[in-house]
């Protein structure tokens, strides 16, 4: 390259030692890119030529760092073929007529011609891609000199060259993000899995926060590449469907706060995610146009509902900011003309009924209302409080006001100042009449409430951060001792049914020969918890003869006339007596329950006694239901007319729970939804059969389906079935289901598509679920679940090497392997290091366990000789995980896959794409770059 055009001979000599590869790519690259003087139009043209030879099919077979050398190599290249593109460029402009016409332009069409033949590799960008992470200031220089290439390209005369380079500037520019193209499902019109997370979320977790609800959306929506209009569109379906269908009284209440109150807050911070193209309340507006035309939808809910439920949805979504102002009044318009048509709603007797909508809408402020009264000083003015809390009783406004503070998440320090009002009111030193009455008043409703949210809502919503030296709360100390629960058995010998026998005594004795309750100085959170050995003695009495049923009845009308809790911690102790007593002997007991839950029809009872009573009798029903089912009786609770324990005791009786299991799925499958019933039928039966059994039943379902579309429709509903609870399904599933049928080769036929696919589908939905959330916190729906460990995870999985496990066992045998990386830096790896090693994953944590068990039996199943339906699975498997990755997720699954494993992956011909190979290595890491340029570089 000495003189103004380069010598033939040694030039011909070079071509001859690259073709025979004497010399390697990466080193002609280098080269050329250090020669800077474009003026030379010879020299310049005869290194394009070189270039021309291989810039397409590079290829590098030697080391790791050889690889990476390529890469730096290629982006050096790039760089050149940059900065020459840009100087042939400003001489065609500045003298097109000087030289002869024709040298500049021929030279700016070669430069272009090989920047789009380097660039059209998919192989060369995902070599340029690892480069850039090698080299961050490189990448800049190129990016500036795009820029500066731009302005003077866009002077071009020539259209052809124009829309060349713009071409190739497309293509660097998606360079970085070459990973995160995915192509959205726009053809679909359902979306089974937002519909149960939504509707899961609605039936059980009210009170729960939204971020990780929003979390778990998010992650719905990237692993199925749903479109965001229609994912909005599926949120509202599934509110309205809610609504629809939910049983009458508290739980209708309850979708409604989930709609009104709940689900917008989680829109505002899905708009947080959103960043694309589209403005998010365009999205919001698409969603609602689709709405508007699922007319027979809305009929039937807006009838549900006695309103128009879309028009109080758009009220608030505009509220929120979540619709432009000209979307907002166009939507409403449209809601209005459609709705004109509906079938009419006001029929004369429901006219004068409020629609819940509204009423939903109007509690939300008068929660904070409240809470600011319960603030004040309650001995200041403790009739004007109980006048509030008088109000609050009426009607459904408890329940209104419950679950608006229940939607909001305000319902937590809702019961903080009732327990506070609770333990305010056990004394009262010196006062007279009046005020006794209005303490014991106070007491009595805010001991109801706090039962009722406790049943309604579960009793982690009253309990309070445990902070060390503060005393306890009387009501706290009550609820977690003497309360019964579902699932909680209570020991009725236990200390905490037995005070100071002299306390009993004076209770006993004040119950048996006054004529009513005295209220003066009374000290309630005492008579609350020796009402329990008092009932013990009554009964005793009665047994015995001593005292007569007139007696019985007297005593249970002074218990139940003043102060309702009194009744509510009597049946309280009675239930866990009544489980511990045989068949003949359980009568008076009963008996006395019974007594107990009828109001008393008397002159002298105190304010607002019929409200407390129908909240006493809710809370008493409860409290015996499981009690009643196990003993057969029935005790008639005096009737509101609703349903208070819609999802009570679905199981149908004498059915073995496998048949109820695969019937319910079955009636799903086939609608297509899971609806609320289901759910809690599932619940259920996940609680009685115990995580494995559920997981493995219902998969052998799945493996059943031979149909393509069934298959994907089982494993969304699957996957949203499981949302029951993620971290212990997804335990089992990929812990001891999954092992199972890779290692056993008479289970391999069951991996056969389709059913295979889907079930990697879903290993993967669940695995990538679990592991995203389980750095937070459980859900309060599954701390109630109580836990039981398939089996130790540590000893499935020892974490040191002085007691290999099995799998590790079966592992090493093929570790002598000619597949090892060949340099020696990388013969020190052993064949299990993986990325989540080098970013200390803590590995005693269960999940992460699994998960790098699961990615060291791939890896052998990968690298054995054999192969099967099982080496099929393994490729969905990472086929899918490639799928649903999100662009730059550190810390994804994937990072326990052994590097090794990318090697032997390559070989498999469906996996062989360079995007592949970059999506499943950790290209934060320097050994990650190696691993995957040397993938690459050989592919």
């Amino acid at each position: 390259m000495i003189g103004p055009s380069p010598n033939p001979l040694i030039l011909s000599y070079l071509k001859y030692a690259i073709s025979s590869q004497m010399v390697s790519y990466s080193s002609v690259l280098t080269a050329i890119s250090k020669f800077d003087d474009f003026s030379r139009d010879l020299c310049v043209q005869a290194l394009l030529d070189i270039m021309d030879m291989f810039c397409d099919r590079l290829s590098c077979h030697g080391k790791a760092e050889e690889c990476i050398g390529l890469c730096r190599a290629l982006l050096s290249a790039l760089h050149w073929l940059l900065r020459c593109t840009a100087a042939s460029a400003e001489r065609l402009q500045e003298a097109p007529e000087a030289t002869s016409p024709g040298t500049s332009e021929k030279q700016l069409a070669m430069c272009l011609q090989r920047l789009e033949k380097t660039l059209s590799s998919s192989k060369n960008r995902a070599l340029l891609h690892i480069a850039k992470l090698e080299e961050a200031s490189s990448w800049t220089a190129i990016e500036q000199c795009l820029l500066k290439l731009g302005e003077t390209l866009a002077n071009l005369s020539s259209p052809q060259l124009r829309s060349q380079a713009e071409q190739c500037g497309v293509l660097i520019r998606s360079i970085p993000t070459m990973l995160s193209v995915h192509s959205e499902r726009l053809h679909e019109t359902g979306f089974p899995t937002v519909h149960a997370v939504v509707l899961l979320e609605g039936t059980m977790n009210l009170t729960g926060e939204t971020q990780p609800l929003v979390e778990q959306l998010m992650m719905v929506k990237r692993m199925q590449h749903i479109p965001t209009p229609l994912f909005v569109l599926e949120i509202w379906k599934a509110c309205f469907v809610g609504l629809i269908e939910s049983p009458e009284g508290t739980e209708e209440l309850k979708w409604t706060a989930f709609t009104y109150l709940k689900i917008p807050q989680v829109l505002v911070k899905l708009k947080k995610y959103s960043h694309g193209d589209r403005d998010f309340t365009e999205d919001v507006n698409c969603a609602f146009e689709f709405l508007l035309k699922l007319t027979p939808l809305l009929d039937k809910a807006d009838q549900r509902c006695n309103c128009d439920c879309t028009n109080f949805l758009l009220q608030e979504c505009n509220k929120q900011g979540l619709l432009s102002e000209a979307s907002f009044a166009s939507l409403m318009a449209k809601c209005k003309s459609d709705r004109e048509q509906a079938p009419q709603l006001k029929s004369s007797e429901n006219a004068n009924i409020q629609p819940n909508p509204g009423l939903i809408l109007r509690a939300e402020p008068t929660v904070t209302n409240i809470l600011k009264t319960m603030d004040a000083d309650h001995s200041k003015s403790p009739e004007g409080l109980l006048g509030v809390l008088g109000h609050m009783l009426s009607g459904k406004s408890l329940d209104l006001l419950l679950a608006a503070a229940a939607a909001t998440g305000k319902l937590k320090s809702f019961a903080r100042k009732f327990i506070n009002l609770n333990e305010f009111t056990t004394h009262g030193p010196g006062e007279s009449t009046k005020t006794a009455s209005v303490r014991a008043l106070l007491f009595d409703i805010s001991f109801l409430m706090l039962c009722h949210v406790a049943q309604t809502y579960g009793s982690e919503v009253i309990l309070s951060e445990a902070s060390s030296g503060a005393e306890v709360p009387f009501f706290e100390t009550w609820m977690q001792t003497c309360m019964p629960e579902e699932g909680k058995i209570l020991n009725p010998d236990h200390p905490c049914f037995r005070p100071d026998s002299t306390k009993v005594e004076s209770l006993v004795a004040l119950l048996n020969n006054s004529s009513e309750m005295k209220l003066v100085q009374m000290k309630w959170h005492e008579a609350c918890l020796s009402i329990s050995a008092a009932i013990l003695e009554i009964l005793n009495a009665w047994e015995n003869g001593v005292l007569a049923f007139e007696s019985i009845q007297k005593i249970t009308d002074n218990i139940k006339g003043k102060v309702c809790s009194l009744a509510v911690c009597a049946v309280a102790w009675l239930v866990a007596h009544v489980r511990m007593l045989g068949l003949d002997e359980r009568e008076k007991s009963l008996q006395m329950i019974r007594q107990l839950a009828g109001p008393l029809y008397s002159e002298n009872t105190l304010q607002f006694y019929n409200e407390r009573v129908v909240i006493m009798n809710s809370i008493l029903e409860h409290m015996c239901a499981d009690v009643l089912q196990q003993t057969a009786t029935q005790i008639k609770f005096p009737s509101t007319g609703v349903d208070t324990m819609p999802y009570w005791n679905l199981l149908p009786p004498k059915r073995p729970i496998k048949e109820v299991l695969t019937g319910v799925f079955a009636e799903v499958l086939e609608k297509g939804w899971v609806d609320s019933r289901s759910v809690h039928i599932l619940d259920t039966l996940l609680h009685m059969g115990g995580v494995y059994w559920f997981c493995s039943n219902l998969l052998k379902e799945l493996l059943k389906e031979t149909r393509k579309e069934h298959t994907l429709r089982a494993v969304e509903l699957l996957y949203s079935i499981f949302c029951l609870d993620m971290q212990q399904v997804t335990l089992v599933l990929l812990g001891h289901i999954l092992p199972g049928l890779l290692t056993d080769s008479s289970k391999w036929h069951s991996l056969m598509d389709p059913p295979g696919t889907a079930l990697a589908k879903l290993a993967v939905w669940c695995a990538l679920s679990a592991y995203s959330s389980h750095k937070g916190q459980a859900s309060s729906r599954q701390k109630k679940r109580h836990r039981e460990d398939i089996e130790d995870y540590t000893s499935l999985f020892p974490l040191d090497d002085t007691q290999p496990s099995k799998l590790m066992r079966l592992l090493s045998s093929n570790e002598d392997d000619a597949n090892i990386l060949s340099s020696p830096t990388d013969r020190s790896m052993s064949s299990s290091l993986s990325a989540s090693q080098l970013h200390t994953v803590n590995m005693r944590d269960p999940l992460n366990r699994v998960l790098a068990n699961l990615f060291l039996l791939i890896s052998s199943i990968l690298g054995s000789r054999t192969a099967g339906p099982h080496t099929q699975f393994v490729q969905w498997f990472l086929e899918e995980c490639v799928d649903c990755l999100e662009q730059g997720s550190r810390g994804s699954i994937l990072q326990f896959m052994p590097f090794t494993t990318v090697s032997e992956l390559v070989k498999v011909s469906s996996m062989s794409s360079p995007k592949v190979v970059l999506a499943i290595t950790d290209l934060s890491l320097p050994l990650g770059r190696q691993v995957a340029a040397k993938a690459i570089a050989a592919l």
